[in-house]
């Protein structure tokens, strides 16, 4: 079996943090939302993947083989983000006559995927929704069977939407689909869209059915990404103590942190390499590298290496950025 991880997005809603890094490779909970993702996979024995890249490609290539080198991995760059349909379409050849797993490298999933090795058709990760305009619905008939899959319609026909897993069991028959969805230029909203080859395949007389995702959690804002570690840190729950600190649980600190004269927690999540002195942290995310001094800190996402100090409010700071309010200066490098 083979796990498709399209990571091509920008990220534009995540700025100034996208600015210098990937969308996918943003700490959550301690590591990037893409290493969540592999190890959830590869903790049920899906070894190889496809991963589809954009922006920043290089530097999330970078990161899966330098972090997982046991990882059959291949990577294939989409030159234009043109909707999940084309990026799909885009990995074609790196799969052939195999199951797929088709799951979002910007969401975190809570789900057991190892029902797939006794599945033995098409499925679609579902979650009732209270406005389903945002998403693809899915409408079966009386028998469980998906009749039609509809991208974000206008009319609230069906509560069901998929919410970015996909179980693929007939790969042959996706690849039809896509072909005939990109030579028939085939959009919806300006955009191949997956749900539409999907319908193709329903109507080619491929069989469907559903599995409920219990939670889900986006990571494409700032608001979703503090919630999505909060998430985290309720299933970690891994107590910690440090000499000289206050340590309130559920909060995660990497063993090659620093954290000094601080109180940390709830809901912090402090990253490798980071220092944090003389401080108070809670509902908040530090990054690899950053520096925190005698700061109190409140829903705030700190970037990688950035550098802040005597701050007392929330903050959204992004890579290599330097906030000392000692010497009232605001510096950035990006």
């Amino acid at each position: 079996m083979r796990a498709i991880i399209p990571v091509a997005g920008i990220g534009t809603r995540l700025r100034p943090h996208t600015f210098t890094t990937p969308k996918v490779l943003l700490n959550v909970a301690g590591k990037p939302i893409l290493a969540h993702i592999i190890e959830s996979l590869m903790k049920i024995g899906i070894n190889k993947a496809t991963i589809i890249t954009g922006y920043m490609g290089d530097r999330v290539m970078d990161f899966v083989y330098k972090k997982y080198p046991g990882l059959d991995v291949r990577f294939v760059h989409q030159e234009e983000t043109l909707g999940l349909g084309h990026a799909i379409w885009t990995a074609r050849k790196s799969f052939a006559s195999e199951p797929l797993l088709i799951i979002l490298g910007d969401t975190i999933f809570d789900v057991d995927l190892s029902f797939v090795y006794n599945h033995h058709c098409n499925s679609l990760g579902v979650k009732e929704v209270a406005d389903p305009r945002r998403f693809g619905v899915v409408i079966k008939n009386i028998e469980g069977k998906i009749e039609r899959l509809i991208e974000k319609p206008e009319q609230p026909i069906s509560n069901s939407a998929i919410v970015g897993i996909y179980y693929i069991q007939n790969s042959d028959a996706l690849n039809v689909a896509l072909e005939q969805l990109i030579d028939n230029n085939i959009r919806t909203r300006g955009e191949f869209q997956l749900t539409d080859a999907l319908q193709i395949m329903i109507d080619n007389g491929e069989y469907f059915d559903t599995f409920d995702v219990d939670g889900w959690y986006d990571c494409g804002k700032p608001e979703t990404l503090l919630s999505t570690n909060q998430f985290l840190l309720n299933k970690i729950n891994t107590p910690f103590s440090l000499d000289g600190s206050v340590i309130i649980p559920p909060s995660y600190i990497s063993s090659k942190a620093k954290v000094e004269n601080s109180i940390i927690g709830p809901y912090a999540s402090i990253a490798d390499e980071a220092v944090v002195k003389d401080t108070i942290i809670k509902n908040s995310i530090v990054s690899y590298g950053a520096q925190v001094y005698n700061s109190l800190l409140d829903e705030s996402i700190i970037g990688n290496e950035a550098f802040v100090s005597g701050l007392f409010q929330k903050l959204n700071v992004g890579d290599s950025s330097t906030l000392d309010y000692s010497k009232m200066t605001i510096n950035k490098e990006l």
